[in-house]
């Protein structure tokens, strides 16, 4: 029955309404669709007001994500490549997702297959820290690939 109520039971509905009005009370249908529906004797502010608290707190749990940017030219040389992947490397392991990408300029599109190789190089560096969640696909200038964290088990 609910709140202040000791005997559960199935009652007709003007019995339930009258003993939610004598313990000023609200009468709440929580199950519409069993046979019989379930109602309960509750305050109604005070349910409204905790299930809203529930969404709050679940709101506040959820993790949100962050995605850091790091920038390839097609002809990226050794020494730029490994400091950028010491920085992919520390944004993976605090939780972020990478978006590796490589900017073409000009004509610079030609050497696409090379843009392609350094992002899989990339890739193969960072296993232990983060998966591809796709291969290299080029978007008009920039040849784009997502890595993932991997959520490391407590």
């Amino acid at each position: 029955m609910g709140e202040n109520v000791a005997e559960q039971g199935i009652y007709p509905l003007s019995e339930a309404i009258r003993v939610a009005e004598k313990l000023e009370l609200d009468l709440v249908e929580i199950s519409p669709n069993a046979d019989p529906p379930v109602c309960k004797i509750i305050d109604y502010q005070k349910f409204i007001y905790q299930q809203k608290k529930k969404a709050k707190e679940q709101k506040a749990n959820a993790s949100k994500v962050v995605i850091k940017e790091i920038r390839f030219g097609p002809n990226t040389d050794e020494h730029d490549f490994q400091f950028k992947l010491k920085h992919a490397q520390g944004f993976l392991e605090e939780g972020s997702k990478v978006k590796a990408y490589v900017f073409f300029r000009g004509r610079s599109i030609m050497f696409a297959e090379q843009g392609e190789k350094l992002l899989l190089r990339f890739v193969l560096a960072l296993e232990e820290y983060g998966k591809a969640e796709q291969l290299p696909k080029l978007e008009g200038k920039r040849m784009i690939m997502m890595i993932a964290p991997i959520v490391k088990k407590k």
